[in-house]
């Protein structure tokens, strides 16, 4: 949320469209996987992941979606009907104009280990590191 306050990334994180907290698993589509964030990703594929949040409805105006739909700057996707918040275009998590900053409400360090219930959300980290390490 902060990331959105503070202006590192375009737009807010409202109250969940339900008015709850939100907390269980959800799927979400790799939009983006050209990202320091998602290259260990296939663009479409569907990773599960947890949510846990009270204000996670990601909101922005229209010309500010177009933007960062123009610019491949949505990375994440709550996929079909799996949207736990309201976020408007099911936007689950977006990347600066950069790249080198992800907001998303999910939670994929929850889910890395397998016994946990299963690692999708290991690529997240995993694509992070190979950049550092390149670098």
């Amino acid at each position: 949320q902060i990331v959105t306050e503070i202006g590192l990334l375009p737009g807010a994180l409202m109250r969940n469209a339900s008015l709850k907290f939100v907390c269980r698993e959800v799927k979400l589509e790799v939009v983006n996987d050209d990202t320091d964030f998602s290259r260990a990703y296939a663009k479409g594929q569907i990773i599960r992941c947890p949510v846990a949040h009270h204000d996670g409805n990601y909101f922005a105006d229209a010309d500010t979606l177009k933007s960062i739909e123009d610019n491949g700057q949505v990375v994440f996707r709550y996929a079909e009907s799996t949207n736990p918040n309201g976020s408007v275009n099911n936007i689950a998590g977006i990347i600066n104009t950069g790249g080198n900053v992800l907001g998303m409400m999910p939670h994929p360090e929850n889910l890395i280990e397998a016994a946990h219930g299963g690692n999708d959300g290991r690529g997240l980290f995993a694509s992070a590191l190979d950049v550092i390490a390149a670098a």
